[in-house]
């Protein structure tokens, strides 16, 4: 028995004495519960709306009060226009606009009933049909106090549009956000390995040996993947148009360029993981581990950015997946140019020359 006691405190030392372990153990559980218990949720609050308010009398005012008292939403901006209204839904300023018609009051008053104009942004299914659920039960509440307080039945009744996807169905959410983690996994998974494999075969002394130059080295590292990662992007484009019958709205162009920035980013990623890695299995995991869950969790693919807790969202910055997502949906979707997706191609385009400038500096030359 007291051999068994020993043993066991042996084995309790060896896992206290294992940074690694005890960070799995007890720093994993808890970053889950933190994540999906307080930062990430389906809930959803804070969404932005744009008013239009063509009547301008009372009871517009009294409701656009009780919207603007909600946590679900956050009226941007007044709208007097169609043409500023489709601008912010294209810029994706706003998630959804309500528009109150110029005969509100006169209709209310007189038939008893008035319609308002509910246009969502249905490019994500899923948070449209959220926040439409919110704006018509926060309406039927209203029909019912103000039903007390004039003594007769009224009702408001919204009436829906949905932009980009009228249907909402889930491929036009589901393919940009498969686009971005294939692309970004498949391209730093596979490079990750490239140069930390030569270094455990034993092979790297040899091209350090060679006429040829570093930056020779690391070009040849990545143009393979580089050309494999647009196959794979044109197949998945492809099978988006036969299967799913989501075409490219855009500039195919523009979609290509913007994918290749996003390719040659996720390269550079892996290339600095392999550079600074020790062993094949070391990279593998960092590259899944540091890529996989930024890609799925903060690009806005599952669970709304203005909903997370503002580290979070100041994180989600630096992962380049989400202006890559941004992109293929205001392209792809939206069929807008190069003037709603300039700056998040700028950002791509920074992200990418900082990466491989970092990765060419930390290459060394001598093993």
């Amino acid at each position: 028995m007291r051999q068994l006691i020993t043993f066991i405190r042996k084995e309790f030392l060896h896992v206290f004495r294992d940074r690694k372990t005890l960070l799995m153990l007890f720093g994993l559980p808890i970053a889950q519960i933190v994540l999906f218990g307080f930062a990430l949720s389906n809930e959803i609050k804070n969404s932005r709306i744009a008013i239009t308010d063509y009547s301008k009398d009372a009871v517009t005012e009294q409701l656009i009060s009780k919207i603007a008292s909600s946590n679900y939403f956050d009226i941007q901006r007044t709208v007097q226009s169609a043409t500023q209204l489709e601008a912010a839904f294209k810029k994706g300023d706003i998630r959804m606009a309500i528009i109150f018609p110029a005969d509100f009051a006169n209709d209310l008053v007189h038939t008893g009933k008035a319609t308002i104009q509910v246009i969502a942004d249905a490019s994500d299914p899923n948070l449209a049909t959220t926040i439409t659920n919110y704006i018509t039960r926060l309406v039927g509440d209203f029909n019912t106090q103000t039903a007390l307080t004039a003594g007769r039945p009224l009702q408001i009744l919204p009436e829906m549009q949905f932009l980009y996807n009228p249907e909402l169905r889930g491929a036009p959410n589901f393919v940009p956000g498969v686009m971005a983690l294939v692309l970004m996994l498949v391209c730093t998974m596979m490079t990750s390995v490239a140069i930390v494999k030569e270094k455990e075969l034993g092979t790297m002394e040899i091209l350090l040996v060679s006429p040829f130059k570093p930056i020779y080295i690391i070009i040849s590292k990545l143009t393979p993947n580089l050309l494999i990662s647009v196959v794979n992007l044109f197949i998945i484009l492809m099978l988006s148009a036969v299967f799913l019958d989501l075409h490219v709205k855009g500039s195919i162009l523009l979609l290509t360029f913007d994918s290749i920035l996003f390719i040659l980013t996720s390269l550079s990623i892996g290339l600095l993981l392999s550079i600074n890695a020790k062993t094949q299995q070391a990279a593998m995991m960092g590259s899944m581990m540091g890529m996989m869950l930024p890609t799925m969790l903060l690009t806005g693919f599952l669970f709304p950015i203005e909903n997370m807790p503002l580290p979070l969202q100041v994180l989600s910055n630096l992962v380049p997946s989400r202006w890559y997502f941004i992109i293929v949906k205001k392209v792809m979707l939206k069929g807008l140019g190069i003037t709603a997706v300039w700056k998040e191609t700028l950002i791509l385009t920074g992200m990418c020359l900082f990466l491989f400038t970092i990765s060419l500096r930390r290459f060394k030359i001598r093993l």
